[in-house]
C-alpha cells in the first residue's frame, strides 16, 4: 500500500537518507570525485539540515511509503524567484526523488500531482526546476507534465561544474 503524506520533522532521518541514495541513484554516476560527492551530502543531507529545512515554512515536503518503508520524497520550495525568470510569483520544485525500485509504479506521477495541486492551492501562476541535462530520464518526466525549458544554470558540486536545464510550468 502506497501513502504519500506532508513530511514533518519526525520524518528528517527518513528523508535525509532517502536524499542520499536516490541522489547517487540519479546522479551519483555522473559525479566524478567520490569525495566531493560525500561532501555534497553532508551539506545538503545532514539529518540537522533536513530538520531545519522542515522547520521553514517556506518549505514543503512530502514523503512517500510503501507498506511503512520510506520510497520517496519531494520539497517544494514556496516564493523561490530565478533570475532568469520574468514574474516574481513563482514556486520551485527542489526534489522529487522516488528510489529506483519503485520507479516502475508511477508513485512520481503521483507526488507530482499533489505538488501541482498545492502550488495552485497556494496562489501560485508558475513553478520552476532544473534539471541535469544527462537526466534524460527526469526531463521526459517533466517535460511530460508541460514543463518548457527556458535556460540553463551551473551546479556545483566540489570544484566541478554541472549545468541544469531550467524548467517552468505556468500553473
Amino acid at each position: 500500500m502506497i501513502e504519500i503524506r506532508r513530511a514533518t520533522v519526525a520524518d528528517a532521518i527518513h528523508i535525509a537518507l532517502l536524499g542520499r541514495i536516490t541522489y547517487t541513484e540519479s546522479h551519483g554516476d555522473y559525479v566524478e570525485n567520490k569525495k566531493d560527492l560525500l561532501n555534497f551530502y553532508d551539506k545538503n543531507y545532514a539529518v540537522s539540515n533536513i530538520r531545519k529545512e522542515l522547520n521553514d515554512s517556506e518549505n514543503l515536503f512530502w514523503i512517500v511509503f510503501s507498506d511503512e518503508l520510506p520510497i520517496g520524497f519531494a520539497k517544494l520550495c514556496l516564493n523561490e524567484n530565478q533570475s532568469n525568470l520574468k514574474d516574481n510569483n513563482f514556486c520551485k520544485l527542489q526534489r522529487l526523488y522516488i528510489l529506483n525500485d519503485f520507479i516502475a509504479l508511477k508513485i512520481g506521477s503521483q507526488l507530482q500531482d499533489i505538488i501541482l495541486q498545492e502550488a495552485i492551492d497556494l496562489n501560485y501562476k508558475t513553478i520552476w526546476l532544473t534539471a541535469y541535462y544527462k537526466n534524460t530520464k527526469g526531463i521526459k518526466f517533466y517535460k511530460k507534465y508541460g514543463f518548457e525549458k527556458v535556460g540553463e544554470i551551473d551546479f556545483i558540486v566540489g570544484d566541478t561544474n554541472y549545468p541544469n536545464l531550467i524548467f517552468v510550468k505556468n500553473l
